[in-house]
Order: structure tokens, then C-alpha cells, then sequence
């Protein structure tokens, strides 16, 4: 992934010295654990744990002769260690390594993830719990529906980022497994004993079942996982940048000092953070895609999946943790303007209110279709004209008016009908 995108905490983590670290940490395990059942002897594991060391330069050199990376690294491995080299890596296959240490870097990955999603939460739930009460306009189609509350937007938001802490949680499980099964998954020339010692040492489950290799189906999930964290991600973005286009303008970006918004146009206040989100979200979706069609190799291994993994795995953490930062400050320092939700809310009139006044008229005895009828002409006169006025209409019209009285049908326009449950939701998120 590009610098520009790369964050400090998670760009570590994907480094090729912190892989190659992962590559060593799983080989000396493995000798441990063959020390432990007597397969190896106890002073040549000390020797290779004091003296063992790579040089990642140096791998890159002897890789571009030998062309295999991990005979690259087992070499200047033990241009350190020496002689106790020849116990490294006995009895194993690169897979072994190469997808067990894979496992560590994605634990690590989605530890850095997770953390970071309890900062979103945070910073929802506290503007969720400052807007409990803001009223504005929900919309469907884009189009004008219902009152709600903007805290009551939020949680929905809050509700879904929490639904994605149970599923890392999950995935974190799922991929922390290891392989140390040999050359086709068959511990042919390795005691199933040394992956259960190595791997418990490591922190990982060993797999099941392996082949050659872990099966890809848990990195597709992996995958699968980031992109519908992202999705929901992007699904906040678009709904940012919605409310902040001009004619709406009921929350916008925060805007700094000294920022600017075009280079030709003096005036402009984009929401670039937002915009920029949805369009990693594509990328992450994209890697996705990549992750599920590395599922089928051939036979018990091929390595079409590796090439893939090498860019896609680095870039869609990389990527997720970005977004994850980013939406996290947007909502955090995010600008509400409630008199502006109160003036879109009231437009034409509160034609919003349309469903309270056909509904107050079947209570009072009109069919449906007939109080439906009634009120859609009123509402239908008020829509996009300036001086429409959808309650002046209702109050003014001899059908309504011999049904309801004014204290009736100004109750209808009261806002306060359509939030009364809503503490209901707040207190199952905690809001």
C-alpha cells in the first residue's frame, strides 16, 4: 500500500522485517518443541535461540540466486547459527512456516483492527447520545418519509459497527491456526505432537486438517470480514456526504483553518474524507473477491494463492485501518446543524406528517382508501411549489376538518408522536 494510506501501527505489521521475525518465531518453536519430545537435542535449541538472526537484505541477495524466498531466509539463518542450523526446519515444508507465521500477522492485524473499532463505537455513542432528541427528517428513496432523530441514525450505525466487533472476534479465532504437517499435510516426516507443542507456544490452534497448505476458505472469510467492515464504513460516508451537499446541509465535515476546498472555486467545502472512504471501500472489496478465488488450488497445493496474498492481505489491512482511523475522527469531530434538519423537516408545510392525519381519519371512521385519497390531494397541492403548505391545506379542507377538530389535527404535527419509543433502542445500545 501507498504512504499515503499507510498508518505507523498496522504498516509495521506487514513489513518484510516483521515477517521475517514471524518466519523465525515459528521455526524456533518448532525446535522447542522437537527438544521437548526428544527429537533434537536441549543445547542446540539454545544455541539457535541465542544466535539466530536474518538480515533481510541478505535474504533478498541469496534469493535472487536460489530463487526461493524461504531457502533464502533458512540460508542467512544459519550463516548466524552454524552448525545447530541443521535442526532448523526439520522435518517441514515452507507451507508450514510460511502459512503458520501468515496466522500470527493476521491475529496482529485484526488486534491493531479491533482496538481501533472500539474508538468508532465510542465516538458514535457519544454523538448518538448528544442527538438523542435532534429532529430531522428520515428519508427513503432520498426522498422525504418520517421524523426521526439524528441520535436515532447514529445508533443504527453503533448497532451495526458492534454487530462487526462479534464477527473479528470470531474471525480472530478462526484464522489464529497453524500447520506443522510436513509436505502434503500427512506428518510423514514430523510428530503431530511438534505442531500441537509449537503452535500452543505461538498462541494458534493447530488446523485440523491441513494439505500442503491451510485451507484458503479462512482467508476468504478474513477477507470477506474486511470488506463488510468497510462496506459499513462506506455506507456512513455516503450517508455524511448526502447530508452535507448544499441544499440539505444538516451535518458537514469538519472543515480546519486553512484548509481549502478547490482550487478554482474559493467557496467550496467538500467532503473529501467522506468521498475518499468510499472509494477504499471498492479496494477492500475487490481484495475480497481475490481472497475467495484463491479457495480453489490444485490437489493438496498450488502457489497461484501466494502472489495474491502478498498484495492483498497488507493493502485490505492497511486499507481497513486506515478507514477505520479516518470515519472515526470524521464522526468524532462531525459539524450537526439541527436548525437546518428543522427547516427540511418543515418544508411544504410537514407533508411529512401525512400518515398521522389519514391514520386520525380512519380512527374516526373514513375507510383507508378514502382518508388516503383526502390527504394525498392535500399533500400532492403542497409538494414543490414555494408557497406550499401541506397543514394549511388539511386544516382548511371540509372532509378533515368535519372529522377532526384543531386540537386533533394539530396533534398530528406534533413530532414528538414519531420519537416517543425511541428509548426503547437507546437502551438496548447502551445510548
Amino acid at each position: 500500500m501507498i504512504e499515503r494510506y499507510t498508518l505507523p501501527e498496522m504498516g509495521e505489521l506487514w513489513t518484510d522485517t516483521y515477517k521475517l521475525k514471524t518466519w523465525l518465531q515459528v521455526e524456533i518453536a518448532v525446535c522447542e518443541a522437537q527438544a521437548e519430545l526428544g527429537y533434537i537435542p536441549a543445547e542446540a535449541v539454545a544455541e539457535i535461540k541465542a544466535k539466530a538472526n536474518f538480515d533481510p537484505q541478505r535474504v533478498l541477495e541469496i534469493e535472487k540466486e536460489v530463487k526461493h524466498d524461504v531457502i533464502a531466509f533458512l540460508t542467512n539463518v544459519n550463516e548466524y547459527v552454524g552448525d545447530a542450523g541443521r535442526y532448523i526446519h526439520l522435518g517441514m515444508t515452507s507451507s508450514d512456516m510460511l502459512d503458520t507465521a501468515l496466522a500470527l500477522q493476521m491475529v496482529a492485524s485484526l488486534d491493531v483492527i479491533m482496538s481501533q473499532l472500539e474508538a468508532l463505537i465510542q465516538a458514535i455513542r457519544y454523538q448518538a447520545q448528544q442527538h438523542r432528541n435532534t429532529v430531522m427528517i428520515g428519508r427513503s428513496h432520498g426522498i422525504h418519509a418520517e421524523p426521526i432523530t439524528f441520535g436515532f441514525k447514529l445508533a443504527g450505525w453503533l448497532a451495526e459497527v458492534l454487530r462487526h466487533r462479534d464477527r473479528l472476534c470470531y474471525l480472530q479465532q478462526e484464522i489464529a491456526v497453524g500447520k506443522i504437517s510436513g509436505a502434503v499435510g500427512t506428518y510423514a516426516n514430523i510428530d503431530p505432537q511438534i505442531e500441537a507443542i509449537a503452535c500452543q507456544k505461538l498462541g494458534l490452534q493447530p488446523d485440523c486438517a491441513s494439505t500442503q497448505v491451510i485451507s484458503r476458505d479462512r482467508h476468504a472469510n478474513f477477507f470477506n470480514g474486511l470488506a463488510l467492515l468497510t462496506a459499513s464504513i462506506e455506507r456512513f460516508a455516503v450517508e455524511i456526504r448526502n447530508l452535507q451537499r448544499t441544499d440539505v446541509l444538516e451535518v458537514e465535515e469538519f472543515f480546519s483553518k486553512g484548509q481549502k476546498g478547490s482550487s478554482a472555486m474559493p467557496h467550496k467545502r467538500n467532503p473529501i474524507r467522506s468521498e475518499r472512504l468510499t472509494g477504499m471501500a471498492r479496494l477492500v472489496r475487490g481484495y475480497a473477491v481475490s481472497g475467495v478465488e484463491n479457495v480453489a488450488l490444485w490437489h493438496e497445493r498450488d502457489i497461484s494463492h501466494s502472489s495474491v496474498e502478498r498484495v492483498a492481505l497488507p493493502d485490505a489491512c492497511i486499507l481497513t485501518h486506515f478507514m477505520l482511523v479516518e470515519i472515526t475522527d470524521l464522526v468524532k469531530h462531525l459539524l450537526v446543524y439541527p436548525d437546518n434538519m428543522a427547516r427540511n423537516m418543515n418544508v411544504y408545510g410537514g407533508v411529512i406528517f401525512s400518515q398521522r392525519v389519514m391514520l386520525a381519519l380512519v380512527e374516526k371512521g373514513l375507510k383507508r382508501e378514502e382518508a388516503y385519497e383526502i390527504v394525498q390531494s392535500c399533500a400532492h397541492a403542497a409538494w414543490n411549489k414555494d408557497d406550499g403548505n401541506f397543514r394549511s391545506l388539511i386544516e382548511r379542507d371540509p372532509r378533515v376538518t368535519a372529522k377532526l377538530s384543531p386540537e386533533e389535527i394539530a396533534i398530528c404535527f406534533d413530532p414528538q408522536l414519531h420519537l416517543r419509543n425511541l428509548d426503547q433502542i437507546y437502551q438496548r445500545l447502551g445510548i
